[in-house]
């Protein structure tokens, strides 16, 4: 068994149609999604990250905005 995770515009009546199509085959069943918690391993990166990608934002952009002003 797999999980098959779709997205779709749910205001699309195609697409909308095409999903019961496949539900209704019987071959796949709809399961409720239920996003996981991030570990606090993982928030502590996504801030590192964040402060990363900020400071460098601030070197390079600096001499550019500095002209400017």
């Amino acid at each position: 068994m797999c999980t098959v995770t779709l997205e779709f515009n749910q205001s699309n009546a195609l697409a909308r149609r095409k999903l019961a199509q496949l539900l209704a085959t019987g071959l796949f069943l709809k399961k409720d999604f239920q996003p996981e918690e991030p570990t606090p391993e993982q928030v502590e990166a996504h801030r590192e990250l964040r402060d990363a990608a900020l400071e460098h934002s601030r070197k390079t952009m600096a001499s550019i905005i500095a002209r400017y002003l």
